[in-house]
Parts: structure tokens; C-alpha cells; sequence
């Protein structure tokens, strides 16, 4: 699967006594499908994952999975602690045609998780999961940082295709880079102007070719009688017309605040916070820089330093739930422990936000 350009981590809506806001869910996706954002990811940090219990992550992947547009990739959060409950996880984005797996670190025995501990959960992840496996590495919340060589060495794993890094770290992200420069090549299915083609464009197509197979009147039914020639009208995203694209070991960067030197020192994708509430803003950094518009890419990174440094690091979840409220997705309140912002808190959100509106 093809991991390139920018993708919201996505809130998980709740109505005010903490039940799961599916209709709220799907007016946010129905809103980045819109958007030129290349995917989205569900049920990440951003999403409060940890706050689900496994029947709640279903009905969020579900969700999600009939509402997104079908170009759109789709990452499902998945990690738990065990191996057997991701597992069955990654089993249920499967059947709902994601295209991917996030998977975090597992942290609880923080002492135990050693390279071996870490590179043996992660090869047998990736050898039973029906679908590609991303490392997750997010030592803010685990406290605990994927090591190097493990990264290294799962990357060589043919059902392992990146990593989304969080830890803020340019040199990090370069070393990430370095290291798995020379892991082997996979050849992807891409659209002919090089986007990803997703299990659900395949399927949509097919489903809209058997439409019109069934629709056609045999030849033999029509008699003598004249007929105006059938029209098919070609579909918008068909998979059948696709390139292939050498692709490897994918490094994705989870910061917005040094979105563009990340481009620069050799990342694919972007999977961000900020992006929740301002996919376009994130996305100009990334068209600017794909463009090589360094001054316009340069410009734009500045524009989004301080507003992501506000709501995304200082505020968490609830500012970022706060500033989806101001830009038109629903973001509403995140779940207790978390609180959402006061009066002044939001004010200071607003203010920052102000230039920064899809």
C-alpha cells in the first residue's frame, strides 16, 4: 500500500454523557473525503483509542469504512497490549476493507519490552495479519521508543511497511530513513497518476461493473426492433487502470510543526494531529513541497507553527476537539479522565485558529 501525502488523525466524536456520536463520526468523514487529504486514520492517539472498549473500536471502523470515500486509504488503530486481541482487531479491519494497520508499541511491562520482546511481538503480528502492518512509535504517551535496530530489522519483514514516528525528532526521523534505505522493495497498484488504489475502489468498481452487467438486454431479446448503442460512463476512480510503483520501507512523521523539514530529510506521509481540524493547511505544506515551491512550502510551515504548537501540543485532545468545532468538524467533548477546554482555554484556541480555516 501506498503511504504518501497527508492524513488526518481523526477525533472520535461522544455525545456530552461519553456515548460514541456516530453520526458526528461520519459528518468528519464525509468531510475529509472531501478534502485532497490522501487517507485518514482512525482510532489513533488523536482518536482516544485507549478510552474504547473493542466493541466501541468496532462500530468505529465500521463506521468509517461505509462512510470515506473509496480513493481514500484507510489506517485502522488497532494496537492493545496482547498479541491474540490485535490480532482479532486487524481481522475486523480486514472484513471492513481497510487498507492498513497502525499498531503501537505495546508498554504496559515497560521493563520487559526489550528489543527481543518488541522485534518478536512485531514478527508475529505481521506474519498472521491479514493486513499491512505500520509501526507505531509514540514515546510521549508509552514512554517507551521503538529502538532503531528494531525498526531496522522488521523492515525487512515483507507484511511491515513503515512506521509513523512521533516522537518530534528530525534527527530521529533522518535515522529512521537511513536505516531502512535498503530494505526490499514492494510493487503497489497506483491510480495512472500515481495515488494509492484502495481494497474499496477494487471492490466499488466491481460492484458497479456487475451493475451494468446486469442491467444489459441479451442481443437475442431485442428482435428486429432498432436500438440506440449502450453508454458506459467510465467511473471515477477505476482500479483496473493502474500503474505499479517500487516502494519501501515507508517513514511517516507525526508532527505538524516540522511537517516540511520531515519531507525534506526523506518521509512519505504525514499522519497528524492538526490535520484533524486544518487538513488544508497541512495539505499546502505538503503540495508546496511535492511542487518544489520551497518559499510557498517555507511560508506555509511558518503560517502553521504556532496554532499546532497551541492545540495540538499544549492542549491535546481537547483542543484539538475545540478547534474541529471551529473549523466546521464536529469535535465536542473528549472522554473523562480528559476535560474539555475552559472559557479562556478556547479563546486562546480561537485566536490562534483564526487564520487557519477549511
Amino acid at each position: 500500500m501506498l503511504l504518501e501525502g497527508i492524513f488526518p488523525a481523526m477525533t472520535t466524536p461522544f455525545y456530552p454523557d461519553g456515548r460514541l456520536y456516530l453520526r458526528k463520526l461520519e459528518h468528519n468523514v464525509e468531510r475529509y473525503s472531501l478534502t485532497a487529504a490522501a487517507g485518514m486514520v482512525v482510532l489513533g492517539s488523536t482518536g482516544e483509542a485507549v478510552m474504547l472498549s473493542d466493541d466501541e473500536t468496532r462500530e468505529v471502523l465500521r463506521t468509517v469504512a461505509r462512510t470515506a470515500a473509496p480513493e481514500k486509504v484507510l489506517l485502522a488503530g488497532i494496537g492493545r497490549e496482547s498479541l491474540l486481541e490485535t490480532l482479532r482487531l486487524a481481522e475486523y479491519a480486514a472484513e471492513h476493507q481497510f487498507d492498513a494497520v497502525l499498531v503501537r508499541t505495546p508498554h504496559f511491562y515497560g521493563p520487559q519490552m526489550q528489543p527481543l520482546e518488541l522485534l518478536t511481538w512485531y514478527r508475529a503480528l505481521a506474519d498472521q495479519s491479514p493486513l499491512p502492518v505500520v509501526l507505531y512509535s509514540i514515546p510521549k504517551f508509552t514512554h517507551l521508543e521503538l529502538p532503531l535496530e528494531v525498526v531496522a530489522d522488521l523492515a525487512q519483514h515483507p507484511n511491515v511497511i513503515g512506521i509513523k514516528d512521533s516522537s518530534g525528532s528530525l534527527d530521529r526521523l533522518a535515522a529512521l530513513v537511513a536505516a531502512t534505505r535498503n530494505a526490499p522493495k514492494r510493487s503497489v497498484a497506483v491510480t495512472p497518476i500515481f495515488e494509492a488504489v484502495t481494497t474499496r475502489m477494487i471492490l466499488a468498481e466491481a460492484e458497479a461493473e456487475a451493475a451494468l452487467a446486469a442491467s444489459l438486454i441479451p442481443v437475442d431479446a431485442l428482435g428486429a426492433q432498432p436500438v440506440a448503442p449502450a453508454v458506459v460512463m467510465a467511473h471515477p476512480h477505476r482500479a483496473q487502470a493502474t500503474r505499479k510503483k517500487e516502494v519501501g520501507f515507508q517513514v511517516i512523521t507525526g508532527s505538524a510543526g516540522n511537517l516540511l523539514p520531515a519531507l525534506q530529510a526523506g518521509v512519505s506521509a504525514a499522519i497528524l494531529a492538526f490535520a484533524s481540524p486544518a487538513p488544508q493547511a497541512c495539505q499546502e505544506i505538503y503540495t508546496a513541497w511535492k511542487e518544489n515551491d520551497p518559499v510557498v512550502a517555507a511560508e506555509k510551515q511558518r503560517r502553521l507553527a504556532e496554532p499546532s504548537k497551541i492545540v495540538a501540543n499544549k492542549y491535546g485532545v481537547p483542543g484539538l476537539k475545540c478547534a474541529c468545532d471551529l473549523n466546521g468538524y464536529y469535535g465536542g467533548v473528549p472522554r473523562l479522565p480528559l476535560l474539555p477546554l475552559t472559557a479562556e482555554q478556547r479563546a486562546e484556541v480561537a485566536s490562534v485558529m483564526a487564520d487557519i480555516r477549511n
